[in-house]
């Protein structure tokens, strides 16, 4: 009975998605009905950060595929490693949101062995200097590197449009503690499930391997969700975001470190002054959500919505520059390249 109340809090969190209107589930048609039926199946539940990309169903497609391929997919490494790497990722990144239900998940899991390591490695791959491979089995690394590249874009767009807790704001912080406890215990029965790999990735067309993927060559299911994902975020850009904003934002990424820009948002503002007036104020979110999720605001949002009022066209926008952003951090592990600009 508590479990079933806590699902029905985290759905009842869907409603506090900001600057988005989710789907409904009995709502949900086509691609979109699709994906919902295959993250309830996998999770027990329609995970918020999931659904909040419904109003672009390519691009809701493409999140789930690289999330489902890497973290839930049975394969060479344990789920406890991957949920130790998904924990220091968003450790890293400021997202309380994700660091909370994948800690939760990790703490809630029999764990053979000391998984401390992949979440320091995890946190360091934020940063170019701390990159490398992860410290575990080679044979694990595509899973591992996938999940790490997974998470930062998925911390990107939860900074941008959850609330910093999984549980709805009606919640009193005097209940959280069990509420936690009790999603973990839901969680990691979702997690004992055995999850056969490459289902979600028949939801997107086929598309070549591009060559930042080359971390993900001794896994060819994780390397085909990933080109899958790819091409379908990079269409959304092409469709929502401006050629000289998309080359804005990729121009700075391609000697970006990963260090945090600072609290000041100025550097931004002069970043933009070469736009057009019209693609300013999508530079700026661009550019933000890239590099500095947690520091998008409404105004920011609204500034972007005098142009582009539709929600599909914001997923879409924010979805290309944090994905743009993870690959970006994925050139530093392994050795991978850089998407070209």
């Amino acid at each position: 009975m508590v479990a079933r109340l806590v699902r029905m809090a985290v759905r009842r969190s869907l409603r506090d998605t900001r600057h988005v209107r989710v789907v409904p589930r009995r709502r949900a048609e086509g691609l979109v009905a699709d994906v919902y039926r295959q993250v309830e199946r996998e999770f027990g539940m329609l995970a918020p950060p999931v659904a909040l990309h419904s109003a672009a169903p390519d691009v809701l497609a493409a999140s789930w595929a690289i999330l489902r391929e890497t973290l839930i997919a049975d394969g060479a490494a344990d789920r406890a490693a991957k949920e130790a790497v998904a924990t220091g990722v968003s450790e890293a990144n400021s997202c309380p949101y994700c660091a909370d239900v994948h800690g939760m998940t990790l703490a809630a899991l029999p764990v053979e062995g000391d998984r401390s390591a992949l979440t320091e490695w995890a946190r360091a791959t934020a940063t170019a200097p701390g990159a490398g491979a992860p410290p575990s089995d080679p044979a694990w690394s595509p899973e591992l590197i996938g999940v790490a590249v997974a998470f930062h874009y998925y911390n990107r767009m939860v900074n941008v449009f959850l609330r910093d807790s999984p549980f709805p704001a009606h919640v009193p912080e005097s209940a959280k503690p069990r509420a936690r406890q009790v999603l973990g215990g839901v969680l990691r029965a979702s997690a004992a499930d055995a999850a056969r790999p490459g289902d979600s990735v028949e939801l997107l067309p086929s598309a070549p391997l591009p060559d930042d993927l080359g971390w993900a060559g001794g896994n060819p299911v994780v390397a085909d969700a990933f080109a899958r994902a790819y091409a379908a975020v990079e269409a959304a850009g092409v469709r929502s975001v401006a050629p000289e904003v998309r080359a804005l934002v990729l121009g700075r990424l391609s000697s970006w470190d990963g260090q945090a820009p600072g609290l000041s948002r100025s550097w931004v503002t002069s970043a933009v002054a070469s736009l057009r007036p019209e693609n300013q104020a999508a530079g700026k979110l661009a550019l933000l959500t890239a590099m500095a999720s947690y520091q998008v605001d409404e105004e920011l949002v609204e500034a972007y919505r005098a142009s582009q009022p539709g929600d599909g066209a914001l997923i879409e926008l924010t979805a290309w520059a944090s994905m743009a952003a993870a690959r970006r951090i994925s050139s530093w592990m392994s050795g991978a390249r850089p998407a070209a600009a």
